[in-house]
């Protein structure tokens, strides 16, 4: 486990859902672009997702996963 899950765990576990009040099921829509982003990182890093330490997350990655949701998933801002 790297650095990063803890934290991960923490905002989807505590924060989100006790302290934003967030739903169980935007809670579940968080949790799974933050798995799709360390499967994107992970590609892109040649590492497995639970190698990937926070500092790999840079916005040039951020912004190239953000531009493959738009073009090979068909998601939007709104999305």
């Amino acid at each position: 486990m790297t650095a990063l899950a803890p934290y991960l765990s923490s905002f989807l576990r505590e924060h989100l859902p006790k302290e934003r009040r967030a739903s169980q099921h935007t809670c579940e829509a968080y949790a799974q672009s933050f798995q799709l982003l360390l499967q994107f990182a992970a590609g892109r890093l040649k590492l497995k997702p639970s190698k990937i330490e926070i500092e790999r997350l840079d916005a040039p990655l951020i912004l190239a996963f953000l531009e493959h949701l738009e073009k090979q998933r068909g998601n939007s801002a709104r999305t």
